[in-house]
C-alpha cells in the first residue's frame, strides 16, 4: 500500500528557443527517469517545447508546426508509460493563439488547459501574442488529429488523485484559478511557469506558493523556465518546486546549468483529512456550487517499480528546528502566561499551589506560575510551591525540586506523605510490600488531595502540572494528578516541554535555576512511585513501562491531527526512525532515537490500546489553555465515548505487520 501518496516530479529541461526538437528530446529524457523512478505525475515549464522567449516567433507559423510536431513525438514516445505527462507548448484555438497546458498519457491527449491571465505589464508582453482563456467558449479542440477536452476548468481523475493545472500568472492574480480548482476536487495542482528573477521576486514566490497551497489545502507543483532561456532583457535560474498545504517538500537549485527534476509525494489522504475537518472549505465549495467543470478520466498509473517514499518524515512532529524552535517556545510560554493570569485575576487568588517534583512537567508548570506572577506584579512568595517525598522520591530529584524553588523566591513547604500512605494501607489491609498499582495510585492520590487541601487554606487553587503525552496515554492515575484546578501544559506534548524548560534555562533566569533547570533535563523521567534502587537511583522509568515518548508523540500526531490509520502511521514510522538516512536526521539538527521495527510496532500496540482504553479520564480534564493543533481538550478538540473498541485499529496494525 502507498497510504494516499502520489509521487509526483517537477522538471526543468535542458532547451534552446525556438528548437522544438531539441526541447522535445529533452523532455522525453526526463519522462523516462521519472519513469524509472515511480512517478506517477511530472509537469515541465511554461512553454517548454518552443521556448517561452520566442516573442514575435509565436506568429510564425512554422514554429507552431514545430510544436505541434514535438508534441506527436511525445504521444508517440509515451505510448507504453503509464506515467502522466503536462507540458507547455502554443496551441491554435480557431483564429486566436493560447499559452497551454497540455496532459498526456499512454499516446494520448488528456485534455488542454489554457492561461488565464495573460502578464502585459513591465517585461510581460503576453497579449501581443496570446488570448486569454476567457475569450474561447469551445470545450473540445482538434490537436495532433486527437478531439480532446479543453478548458481552464479541467479536472484530471486517476484511481488515486484527482488533478487541476494552472499557468504562471494565474498564481499571481487575486482569485487564481486553482483555489476553484481546489473547491471543486482538485487535490494537487500543478503550475506550469516562466517566472523571471528579480531582487527579492524569489522569497516572494515561495511565500505565494506555500500561501496558495495552504489556502487550498492542496499539494502543489511548480516547473518554472531555467537555463537556456533568452537572456536579452531577463533571466530564468529555474525553480522546481513541491508544496503540500503550505509545507515545502523538496526544491530545485535555482541558476543552474543543467537539467533538473526533483521528486516527492503528495500525501492526498493528509490533504482530504484536513478538508473534512475544514468546515469553511467546504461552505466556500458551496458557494461555488454553479461554477464549470470538465472531468477527464486518465488511465490507472500503477507502477511496476515497488513504492518508495523519498520525502522527509518529520520524527518529532512537535518540535521545530533552529530558530523556528525559540519562536515556539516563546510563544507556548506565552500562551501559558497569560492563560493562568486570567484564572488568577478572575479567580481573585491569593496564592497558586503546585506540586514540584523535580520532575520535567512540574518544573515547566512552577516556571509558568513564576512568570505569570511577574507579569502581574504580585511577589513570587504568593506561589506556594510544595514538595511531597514519598517512597521513590530520590535525593537528586529532591534537591533540584528544593533548589529550583529557592533560586526562583518561591514560597516552599514539605509535606511527607509516607505516615499518611502507610496510615491508610492499614485502613485499607494492603501489604506496604506489594508494589501493585494501589500501591502507586495510593501515593499519587494521597499527592492531589494534599495539594487540594492546602489550596483551600490558603484561598488559592491547584496549578496542575501533567502533559498532552501523558494524558493521550492515560499516563495518570484518575483524580490524582489526572486533576487539577488548571492545567497549564494541557497541551504540551513530552517532546515539547523539555525545549520549553531549555529555552527558559538559556533565556530567563539566573545561573543558579540555570544549573538546576539543565540537570532537571538530563533526569530520567519517573513518577517515583516505587523506592529507588541500591544505590539511590531511579528505579521505575516511564519510558521503560509505556514506551519512549518520541515515539508516542509521533503517534499521537499522525492520528490525531492528521487522522492516520495504524498502518500508516507503523510505515511512516519506519521511514522516520529507521530507513532516513543518518545525514538526513544529521542534517534536520535533531537527536533522534534509533529503533527497529519489532520495537516500533510493539509502542504502537500500546499507543492505540491505551488511547482507547484511557478516554475516561479525558472526558472529564480540567480546564487548560490550548497552545497547538492537537489538543485533547473534551470540550473543544477532541470529543470520543469513553467504551469505544480499538478492535479495527489494533487489527489494521496486524495486518500490516
Amino acid at each position: 500500500m502507498n497510504y494516499g501518496f502520489v509521487k509526483v516530479a517537477s522538471a526543468i529541461p535542458r532547451m534552446k528557443v525556438a528548437d522544438c526538437t531539441y526541447n522535445t528530446q529533452q523532455i522525453e529524457s526526463l519522462i523516462i527517469q521519472a519513469e524509472g523512478k515511480g512517478v506517477e505525475i511530472i509537469v515541465f515549464p511554461e512553454l517548454c517545447i518552443s521556448g517561452y522567449t520566442c516573442q514575435d516567433l509565436f506568429g510564425q507559423q512554422l514554429l507552431l508546426d514545430k510544436c505541434e510536431e514535438g508534441l506527436f513525438k511525445l504521444l508517440d514516445f509515451t505510448r507504453s508509460l503509464q506515467i502522466v505527462s503536462i507540458v507547455g507548448m502554443p496551441v491554435m484555438v480557431g483564429s486566436q493563439l493560447m499559452n497551454c497546458a497540455v496532459v498526456i498519457q499512454e499516446g494520448k491527449i488528456l485534455g488542454v488547459v489554457p492561461k488565464t491571465y495573460l502578464p502585459n505589464y513591465k517585461e510581460f508582453y503576453e497579449k501581443r501574442w496570446f488570448a486569454s482563456a476567457a475569450t474561447v467558449k469551445d470545450t473540445q479542440i482538434h490537436l495532433c488529429a486527437q478531439t480532446v477536452a479543453f478548458g481552464r476548468n479541467l479536472l484530471f481523475h486517476t484511481q488515486k488523485t484527482c488533478f487541476g493545472i494552472e499557468l504562471c500568472e494565474d498564481l499571481w492574480a487575486t482569485v487564481p484559478p486553482s483555489s476553484e480548482l481546489a473547491l471543486k476536487g482538485a487535490e494537487i495542482i500543478f503550475n506550469l511557469s516562466a517566472t523571471n528573477e528579480l531582487i527579492s521576486k524569489h522569497q516572494y514566490l515561495l511565500s505565494l506558493i506555500s500561501q496558495q497551497s495552504a489556502r487550498c489545502i492542496a499539494g502543489y507543483v511548480y516547473s518554472s523556465c531555467g537555463f537556456g532561456e533568452s537572456t536579452q532583457d531577463v533571466v530564468f535560474a529555474g525553480n522546481a518546486l513541491i508544496y503540500e498545504n503550505g509545507t515545502l517538500l523538496a526544491r530545485s537549485k535555482r541558476f543552474c546549468l543543467e537539467e533538473q527534476m526533483i521528486i516527492s509525494e503528495i500525501d492526498t489522504e493528509r490533504l482530504l483529512t484536513e478538508r473534512r475537518q475544514n468546515t469553511t472549505f467546504a461552505d466556500n465549495a458551496r458557494l461555488l456550487s454553479s461554477a464549470e467543470k470538465v472531468d477527464v478520466q486518465c488511465q490507472t498509473v500503477n507502477p511496476v517499480y515497488d513504492f518508495e517514499l523519498t520525502r522527509w518524515v518529520n520524527p518529532h512532529p512537535f518540535v521545530p528546528h533552529g530558530n523556528a524552535l525559540d519562536e515556539r517556545c516563546e510563544e507556548i510560554f506565552a500562551i501559558q502566561v497569560e492563560g493562568l493570569a486570567k484564572r488568577v485575576v478572575h479567580t481573585n487568588a491569593k496564592t497558586v499551589v503546585i506540586g514540584v517534583s523535580g520532575g520535567l512537567d512540574s518544573t515547566l508548570a512552577l516556571l509558568v506560575c513564576v512568570k505569570t506572577m511577574d507579569m502581574l506584579n504580585r511577589p513570587r512568595k504568593e506561589i506556594l510551591g510544595i514538595t511531597m517525598p514519598g517512597f521513590g522520591t530520590t535525593d537528586r530529584t529532591y534537591s533540584n525540586a528544593i533548589n529550583l524553588m529557592q533560586s526562583l523566591g518561591v514560597t516552599i513547604k514539605e509535606i511527607s506523605i509516607k505516615d499518611a500512605c502507610i496510615q491508610h494501607f492499614k485502613d485499607i489491609n494492603h501489604d506496604i510490600d506489594n508494589h501493585d498499582v494501589t500501591y502507586e495510585n495510593g501515593q499519587a492520590r494521597e499527592r492531589t488531595q494534599i495539594l487540594m487541601d492546602v489550596a483551600n487554606q490558603y484561598g488559592g487553587f491547584v496549578v496542575g502540572t501533567g502533559d498532552l503525552s501523558e494524558l493521550a496515554l492515560g499516563w495518570a492515575t484518575y483524580n490524582a494528578d489526572h486533576m487539577s484546578n488548571y492545567g497549564v501544559n494541557c497541551s504540551i506534548p513530552k517532546t515539547l516541554v523539555k525545549y520549553l524548560v531549555k529555552w527558559v534555562a538559556q533565556t530567563s533566569v539566573d545561573e543558579e535555576s540555570q544549573k538546576t533547570l539543565l540537570d532537571i533535563i538530563d533526569t530520567p523521567i519517573s513518577p517515583e512511585l516505587i523506592p529507588a534502587d541500591e544505590d539511590g537511583n531511579i528505579k521505575q522509568k516511564t519510558e521503560d513501562l509505556v514506551g519512549p515518548y518520541e515515539l508516542h508523540d509521533f503517534f499521537l500526531y499522525n492520528f490525531l491531527r492528521l487522522g492516520f490509520r495504524p498502518a500508516k502511521i507503523f510505515y511512516l514510522a519506519q521511514q522516520a526512525f529507521i530507513k532516513q538516512t543518518y545525514t538526513d536526521v544529521q542534517e534536520s539538527g535533531m537527536e533522534v532515537g534509533q529503533y527497529d521495527e519489532d520495537t516500533i510496532l510493539k509502542w504502537l500496540r500500546t499507543f492505540c490500546r491505551r488511547f482507547f482504553t484511557q478516554q475516561f479520564k479525558r472526558s472529564c480534564l480540567p480546564d487548560g489553555p490550548k497552545v497547538g493543533s492537537v489538543s485533547l481538550s473534551p470540550r473543544g478538540d477532541w470529543r470520543m465515548p469513553s467504551d469505544a473498541n480499538s478492535a479495527d485499529w489494533l487489527a489494521d496494525l496486524e495486518e500490516e505487520a
